[in-house]
């Protein structure tokens, strides 16, 4: 099992970052056991890929990246005043919530989608998801198919037993349409085989069609998502059950992102924001004069401003782990605001 410290921060932002821990050890609430082991630590210990472009990956020289990996920074500024307190743990799909049930990790944040089972049956709590994902169709630009249901005819690469075959039963159903299927074990000869052409039309989440067409394809203008997106695949981060204190830390946490974007506040404008709002929702949320102090969460008054001030709000991330600040290029979707039609929804502060 892989540990390695995170990624220092920016020297300008060395300094502020200090006096911020400071500010946050200083904090007088009680704190539970989650908490209080992670402030004895002095750092934040998060299961994650490591290997999932735009969410987590890590490179040669040890710096993680990715969507999940700043919400893991995110939670480190709020608790220790510092985004870059965090201890990352490599975890695969077998041991992603096995290290969180034995305490090796104070989070997991792996591309776990919440499913009723993992809630109700593992001990376990899910944090309101930071991305909604789905199954797509990836297919070459040159076919000219712009629909699904347009797939009359088609040859579709996927595992065998995997969610895609599901989605594909269900899209012929659904359209009637006929599809041929391409059964291939490894996940790298499935790539080869559709880049390759020998099959038309390749089946997995959007976001990991994303990645494949990133990292993979020759050329990844070639290649298309199709609008349509089926089945439902909510992921967020993961804590144990058994410390609310510790679950509503990481709850907000992820609300004051979502409440950043809404807000207008970013990490270039907060400080700004800070002394200058008058909007009250501001206010609570950066800790200012009127604001709420942070106390029932065991936190300082300022543990937003960090988040906002050291990773920047949600659509700060999202743009340069998946969107066009990245290589993946992947839209919005239904992770948008609420306010723009998407699912992104913070109660008020």
């Amino acid at each position: 099992m892989a540990s390695l410290l995170a990624r220092g921060l920016l020297p300008a932002l060395f300094g502020a970052s200090l006096a911020m821990a400071s500010a946050a050890a200083s904090s007088d609430a009680e704190a539970g056991p989650t908490l209080d082991a992670v402030k004895a630590r002095g750092a934040l210990v998060c299961a994650m890929n490591g290997s999932r472009p735009g969410f987590s990956v890590v490179d040669s020289k040890g710096e993680w990246t990715g969507l999940e990996v700043d919400v893991c920074r995110a939670i480190a500024a709020a608790v220790l005043g510092d985004a870059g307190k965090v201890q990352y743990v490599k975890s695969t799909t077998q041991t992603r919530l096995t290290v969180l049930q034995t305490g090796e990790v104070d989070v997991t944040l792996s591309n776990v989608t919440w499913t009723y089972g993992r809630d109700a049956d593992l001990g376990l709590d899910f944090i309101t998801p930071t991305f909604y994902d789905g199954q797509g169709f990836m297919v070459p630009k040159k076919l000219g198919v712009k629909s699904v249901k347009e797939l009359d005819g088609a040859t579709i690469c996927v595992r065998p037993g995997s969610t895609s075959e599901r989605i594909i039963a269900d899209a012929q159903a659904k359209y009637s349409i006929k599809i041929t299927l391409v059964v291939i074990e490894d996940q790298k000869e499935l790539n080869t085989a559709f880049f390759g052409g020998r099959c038309d039309v390749f089946v997995q989440t959007t976001s990991g069609l994303s990645a494949i067409r990133a990292a993979v394809a020759p050329n990844p203008e070639d290649f298309v998502i199709l609008p349509e997106v089926f089945g439902k695949d909510p992921m967020g981060p993961v804590v144990r059950q058994g410390d609310p204190q510790w679950r509503d830390i990481v709850q907000w946490t992820v609300f004051a992102l979502f409440e950043a974007e809404e807000r207008g506040i970013t990490s270039k404008n907060v400080d700004q924001m800070r002394r200058d709002s008058k909007e009250a929702e501001v206010q609570r949320l950066l800790g200012t004069a009127g604001g709420s102090s942070g106390k029932g969460l065991g936190l300082d008054p300022e543990w937003a401003y960090r988040v906002i001030k050291q990773v920047g709000n949600y659509a700060e991330i999202y743009d340069r782990s998946l969107g066009d600040g990245s290589k993946l290029k992947l839209s919005r979707g239904v992770n948008q605001q609420w306010t723009n039609g998407g699912l992104l929804y913070a109660p008020p502060f």
